[in-house]
């Protein structure tokens, strides 16, 4: 198992590598975002770039480097600075993050600020409505799920498998539309967008009910959806039979055997869903204007804000990646008959 473990952390590792490598060439290869502000702001950023490798700088038209980029008169001297070449960029980037934890600066939503500064005064709000949602939906889904699943076939099981149908199939989106048009603009009990630092802390708490509401409404569909499914599989196997013949009462057989083993593929899809709720998160910040990653990811995006969009990839990457690893540790852990390396 130890040996598995390194193996998938090692592997985890390398696809990150290719998988930023890639974007870095790909975002630097897109035309050069010029950065906003007055000229000495522009000036510090092209310094900046310099000193990242990202940009020469000449005190005369150079050819070889492509159109110029920006020309600047500091006292007497004339700069002028071009693009290098992209793979020369990758070389100096490798070296900038490995020596210097160094990711680069923002052009428009911050401009001449640390992308990773950035990043680390909004993904604690991502994280956290993200996390709470999932506490919310993984035993909501679950209880309904097993509800069902006991009253399976009847007119209970059917009203909650309809509504499940119906609500799985409502983005989050355009319920985050609805709720806000009933409780905040018509009726006025939550805050139509997301407070700010100096709110009281009511409203701060108001204001996670709308998001983490329509976050977890799906996954709760979902995890009802999954666990109805599993527990009625496991519910009509032979060994259940078996265990009601030897005396066991209905309710010891499904506490003791058939929800042990229904979980085996449920709590492995937790982690799952949650990445899926992570990147469901995204459209949800910007409608409520919540400061978050997923917020600044459409942002950067349609700022064409190429460093703090790359960091912002970089983050999610990582937790998806961190996900898919314990993702898979966690089937050894929930059933030791599929550790790997277990003995015979």
């Amino acid at each position: 198992m130890g040996k598995y473990v390194l193996k998938r952390l090692v592997l985890a590792v390398i696809t990150l590598f290719i998988i930023m490598s890639l974007t870095f060439i790909l975002i630097k290869l897109l035309p050069f975002q010029k950065p906003i502000g007055l000229p000495p702001q522009q000036f510090a950023y092209y310094q900046d770039q310099v000193n990242l490798g990202f940009v020469a700088r000449f005190t005369e038209p150079t050819e070889g480097y492509g159109d110029l980029l920006y020309n600047y008169k500091y006292s007497t001297i004339d700069y002028y600075y071009y693009q290098v070449p992209v793979m020369q960029q990758y070389g100096h980037w490798l070296k900038n993050i490995f020596t210097e934890w160094n990711w680069g600066t923002s052009t428009y939503i911050a401009p001449n600020v640390n992308a990773m500064v950035i990043i680390g005064e909004r993904v604690i709000t991502t994280i956290k409505i993200n996390i709470i949602a999932t506490l919310l939906s993984v035993p909501l889904g679950i209880v309904l799920g097993i509800w069902a699943a006991l009253k399976k076939n009847t007119l209970t099981d059917h009203i909650i498998s309809t509504l499940v149908m119906v609500f799985i199939s409502v983005p989050s989106f355009i319920l985050i539309t609805f709720v806000m048009l009933m409780f905040c603009y018509k009726n006025q009990i939550l805050p139509s967008q997301w407070p700010s630092s100096s709110a009281t802390n009511q409203t701060k708490f108001l204001a996670f009910i709308i998001p983490v509401f329509c976050l977890s409404f799906g996954s709760i569909c979902s995890y009802c959806r999954f666990t109805r499914a599993e527990l009625c599989e496991v519910m009509s196997s032979d060994y259940l039979l078996l265990a009601r013949t030897k005396g066991l009462t209905k309710r010891q057989a499904i506490l003791r055997h058939a929800l042990r083993n229904a979980m085996v593929p449920i709590v492995p899809s937790i982690l799952a869903e949650f990445i899926g709720i992570l990147g469901g998160s995204m459209i949800l910040e910007e409608l409520y204007g919540i400061p978050g990653i997923g917020n600044l990811y459409v942002r950067a995006l349609g700022s064409q804000d190429y460093n703090v969009l790359f960091v912002d990839m970089a983050v999610f990457t990582i937790i998806s990646l961190l996900a898919g690893v314990v993702l898979d540790l966690s089937y050894g852990f929930i059933d030791p008959r599929i550790r790997m390396g277990a003995k015979k």
